[in-house]
């Protein structure tokens, strides 16, 4: 299972041996300036020809998960510890389990989240249904 395959489905594309930053920035609609950063970080790898980068199908695979990992909120640590793991060896038995954990971790606190939003919401509904009464005298 590719990287993509474990975090996301990104379809392979035979028809390329290598992406620019303009493919990879167009197709995954962020800025080459993203892109730079990504790398800054260590997460992708592009190969360098002069000024040029290459962008491999590898650094494809990581940039949409990086992208997915952003999304649902992990840290960059963590998206980097994640897909790190890919390469230990292991048949990504380590990386699969690491990332459930993770996702399992996300998915408790965002529940957690939401049924906290949930109960300011119907407070506030509370509240404003409590001053829309009309005055009543005594």
């Amino acid at each position: 299972m590719t990287v993509a395959g474990l975090f996301g489905s990104l379809p392979p594309r035979a028809d390329r041996t290598h992406f620019s930053i303009t493919d990879l920035a167009s197709e995954f609609g962020v800025t080459a300036r993203a892109l730079r950063f990504y790398e800054d970080e260590g997460l992708i790898a592009p190969e360098r020809r002069g000024t040029a980068r290459i962008y491999s199908h590898r650094d494809r695979a990581r940039l949409a998960w990086i992208l997915r990992g952003k999304r649902v909120g992990f840290s960059l640590a963590e998206i980097r510890e994640m897909i790190d793991l890919y390469d230990i060896g292991d048949g990504r038995s380590t990386q699969r389990n690491v990332t459930i954990a993770r996702c399992r971790a996300r998915i408790e606190a965002l529940t957690a989240q939401k049924r906290d939003i949930d109960d300011a919401i119907a407070e506030l509904d509370e509240f404003v249904s409590l001053l829309e009464k009309p005055d009543q005298k005594d």
